[in-house]
């Protein structure tokens, strides 16, 4: 496919909600693999619907990459790091009132990122047909890292009022000299 069409597959699937591809580093990939031997152009018999586009296919080499680095260990290696929790640790310097709004806005958030995703999971199980398909693994886990996190809100939200600064906090004190 072409640079145009690849961006609209990854739009219908909602590719950007798990990887950070943005359509000029599709653009630039494409051009990259092909410099590298990975992807070739490919004759097109459609017409070109505006600009002539390029359609481009995997090379072997390039099939061979792919397949490499799958395999390497960083992929299993890696931890993520979500801004809500950066946002939690600097929370007890917020305003009054404002760490309450944020876990609702929080909640909100994640209410609606789960019925989503869970609309998103029934489409795919339509397209695909069964459970056993690496799309519907990776929606199933976001769901219930959706859920996962709801549970935990819901925690930190009834034990809001009890929050406390730390009793013997080691930042806290000055070094002696």
């Amino acid at each position: 496919m072409h640079g145009y069409q690849a961006n609209l597959e990854l739009e219908r699937r909602q590719v950007r909600d798990w990887a950070g591809i943005s359509r000029p580093q599709i653009y630039y990939s494409l051009e990259k693999l092909q410099r590298l031997g990975m992807l070739r152009a490919k004759a097109s018999k459609e017409p070109a619907a505006g600009p002539e586009r390029t359609v481009f296919t995997a090379t072997p080499s390039g099939r061979a990459a792919l397949a490499a680095a799958l395999e390497r260990e960083q992929w299993t290696k890696q931890r993520d790091r979500p801004a809500f929790l950066t946002w939690l640790a600097l929370s007890w310097q917020a305003r009054s009132g404002a760490v309450r709004k944020q876990l609702q806005n929080r909640r909100k958030f994640l209410e609606a990122e789960l019925a989503r995703e869970q609309a998103t999971l029934q489409s795919v199980l339509q397209e695909v047909g069964h459970h056993y398909h690496e799309a519907v693994w990776m929606l199933s886990l976001v769901i219930e890292q959706f859920k996962t996190e709801l549970k935990w809100l819901a925690r930190i939200e009834k034990e809001l009022p009890k929050r406390a600064p730390a009793h013997d906090p080691d930042y806290a004190a000055e070094e002696q000299v």
